[in-house]
């Protein structure tokens, strides 16, 4: 085990601690449990990649509030931008402004030369939605092609093409139309293939039949993510996005490109798209777009949006002025602070150091990742890749412990989930990398 190199991680914490305790106690009684399962800790405050919760004690933040807060906790540009914006104007509905009119012009720019619009809205879970409901009504068809593993959100359109039961278990009959594919899961290959290009291979060439199968010949879209997030981090070989971006096109389907997650500089690029130039007709994003301001995005072809006629679509709070002068924040810091190729570099030496804690603990049974989105999928058998949730939970709470804050995801809920604002510094990534070694050989030897 790596030696640990900051007091953070010398002395252990109870967590939680006891105000922490009081407030979860409140929570419980007024809060339906229906939010997601977290190491108990009530965080107060955050700066760049450190918090602190309500009892003083201080965490490194692998979690980015689950990739979102991307330019990393009460980054003072992001702060000084939305402080400036709440004393002008912070709703209006959708009277343009302009700080909307040049976020939407500013978003399109930034996109492949076939994206030509953008419509402001507030969650990802909305830009999918959106998206779906444009597809279908531009294309008249009403089947809607996804994958596997895939989370598009928690309304019933993005739930109706989700490829996890997670999402949908015993919310009854979902909307009609939604048709599942393998997604190339190479760890845990649906078709059980030998190489990486094996599995992307018969996740593209099957893809015919699947149709042929299960549609009644009127698929008009596929979505899908760069990554399957909730899944666990699962990222599909080089060259099957670009061919999955083919097959749609032959077929005159809309191809959809959910990047709610991966964008923003996750990936180590601004947009996941960009690794293997993608062009697809329409772009979710969300998430990160904000960093911790409620905002998403859909770009498109104006071909597309002209489907729609005035009013048929509006949000709320979408494109507000608050939202849109935070995310222009989050694009200057982005370009000023090369945190794009700050999250590749620093993700190149995360992935370095999991690959070698592979070879210490027989539990760890898979590495994925690029950029500073990483997964660890941890198993009791690495031959039979039986998965371990119990562990896993376990390892997030021990890692808190020692003042590291994680997350996990997953099919079984086995991974591990690495995701660190982008202006972490490889010093901090490593103090991470060590608090998490030390959990592990405390729980696993």
């Amino acid at each position: 085990m790596a030696q640990v190199a900051n007091a953070i991680t010398l002395e252990k914490r109870e967590i939680p601690g006891p105000r922490s305790a009081e407030l979860l106690e409140v929570s419980r009684e007024y809060e339906p449990p229906c939010m997601a399962d977290q190491v108990p800790v009530v965080w107060d405050r955050g700066e760049g990649v450190w918090v602190w919760d309500v009892d003083g004690n201080r965490f490194l933040d692998f979690t980015s509030g689950v990739l979102v807060t991307n330019l990393g906790h009460s980054h003072p540009r992001h702060v000084a931008r939305i402080r400036e914006q709440a004393g002008r104007l912070m709703n209006c509905y959708s009277f343009p402004t302009p700080e909307r009119v040049t976020l939407s012009k500013r978003l399109t720019d930034l996109l492949p030369d076939n994206i030509d619009q953008t419509f402001l809205l507030t969650t990802g879970a909305e830009a999918t939605e959106a998206a779906i409901r444009i597809a279908k009504r531009f294309t008249g068809k009403h089947e809607v092609l996804s994958f596997y593993g895939g989370f598009h959100g928690r309304t019933y359109g993005p739930m109706s093409v989700a490829g996890n039961m997670n999402t949908k278990r015993r919310f009854g009959p979902q909307l009609p139309g939604g048709i599942l594919a393998p997604f190339p899961y190479f760890y845990r290959d649906f078709y059980k293939s030998e190489t990486e290009e094996e599995c992307a291979h018969r996740c593209l060439d099957n893809l015919d039949r699947i149709i042929d199968s299960t549609s009644t010949g009127d698929v008009g879209a596929v979505i899908t993510e760069p990554y399957q997030g909730g899944a666990g981090f699962i990222f599909p070989p080089a060259g099957w996005l670009k061919g999955l971006e083919a097959w749609a096109r032959e077929r005159g389907m809309v191809f959809i490109l959910d990047e709610v997650q991966s964008s923003f500089g996750r990936t180590g690029k601004l947009f996941a798209l960009e690794w293997e130039d993608l062009q697809p007709n329409m772009v979710c994003l969300g998430k990160g777009i904000g960093s911790g301001m409620p905002a998403s995005a859909l770009a498109g072809e104006s071909r597309i949006f002209e489907c729609m006629g005035t009013g048929e679509m509006s949000s709320t709070c979408g494109g507000n002025p608050l939202a849109s002068a935070a995310t222009h924040a989050v694009l200057d810091v982005m370009e000023d602070e090369s945190l794009p190729e700050n999250a590749r570099r620093v993700g190149d030496y995360m992935m370095a150091r999991f690959r070698a804690l592979k070879e210490n603990y027989q539990v760890l049974g898979d590495v994925r990742g690029q950029g500073l989105v990483i997964g660890l999928e941890f198993v009791l058998d690495r031959d039979k890749k039986t998965p371990a949730p119990e562990l896993t939970s376990n390892l997030l709470l021990r890692a808190g412990e020692h003042g590291l804050l994680l997350g996990k995801v997953g099919l079984y809920g086995n991974v591990v989930r690495i995701a660190p604002p982008l202006v972490i510094t490889e010093e901090q990534a490593g103090l991470g990398i060590d608090i998490l070694d030390r959990a592990l050989e405390e729980l696993a030897g």
